[in-house]
């Protein structure tokens, strides 16, 4: 049994929001994303998942969210009340890399989707919409309309879609990747936050060895295609990070070790 397979074993599943068992993916094409990936993700953990384009990082994302089944191995929920679908009721919430919002809903009306699909009335929902909405920083927003939203905005509510249900299990799809540098850390910034406030638990996936560091307590670095789990980092910081800590020599080394990790993961990738 390989070192991160013990690994896997040795968790307590009693803490897992959720676990991934031997899975492995063979797209139509007879591409190989994954495969043989085993994971455990403990209920408070903001976990990355890092690694080159290509190497499955969103395909097993999309898999636990129950947006595409596995062709082999099983998705574990130990903690949750399964559906008829094998998925959590309601203990989900997904961003994806672009804030795919209605452009005919107002930022409130994108928010209430996720409700009125259970059947929340607006008049119910409404406090519940607000609250969501002012803890992303947009409670004066909520009557525009996504055009009227720069890229940053649209993503704090989309952001705010995903979490007005309240999940248990919040997962994120390189979110960030096509906004600018300033922009992208103040979303970091919040997305840590609310991280914080909440006690949530978050897989995000990225391939920014510097945004995994800051966000993470954990970091999960991937093999090339096929996927597989190649290094399982613990991360832990002695302050807190914010823009003082993104200037020190704490961050730098936690950088460094990550980098490391990936360049390694690329090469066993390539020795295949």
């Amino acid at each position: 049994m390989s070192e991160h397979a013990t690994a896997v074993t040795d968790r307590a599943s009693s803490r897992a929001v959720v676990s991934m068992r031997n899975v492995s993916k063979i797209f139509s094409n007879g591409t190989l994303a994954l495969s043989n990936m085993s994971l455990d993700v403990m209920r408070g953990e903001f976990l990355s998942l890092l690694g080159p384009s290509g190497c499955g990082k969103s395909t097993a994302l999309r898999i636990i969210a129950g947006l595409g089944g596995a062709s082999s191995g099983s998705i574990d929920w130990p903690s949750s009340k399964i559906n008829s679908r094998g998925l959590p009721e309601g203990d989900v919430g997904f961003v994806f890399q672009e804030p795919t919002l209605m452009p005919w809903q107002t930022v409130f009306g994108n928010v209430y989707l996720p409700l009125r699909l259970k059947g929340v009335s607006k008049t119910a929902a409404r406090p519940q919409i607000m609250e969501t909405l002012a803890s992303v920083g947009l409670a004066d927003f909520e009557k525009s309309y996504p055009r009227e939203l720069s890229g940053g905005m649209k993503m704090r509510v989309s952001i705010a879609r995903a979490l007005v249900t309240k999940p248990k299990l919040l997962l994120m799809d390189e979110p960030f990747a096509a906004l600018d540098e300033i922009t992208r850390q103040k979303l970091n910034d919040d997305v840590l936050r609310l991280w914080h406030q909440t006690g949530i638990t978050v897989i995000f996936v990225t391939h920014s060895v510097f945004e995994s560091a800051f966000l993470s307590n954990r970091i999960v670095v991937m093999r090339a295609r096929p996927g597989q789990v190649f290094s399982d980092m613990e991360i832990s910081t002695s302050t807190d990070r914010d823009e003082n800590y993104r200037t020190s020599e704490e961050y730098r080394a936690v950088t460094d070790k990550v980098s490391r990790a990936l360049h390694d993961a690329i090469h066993a990738g390539d020795a295949r």
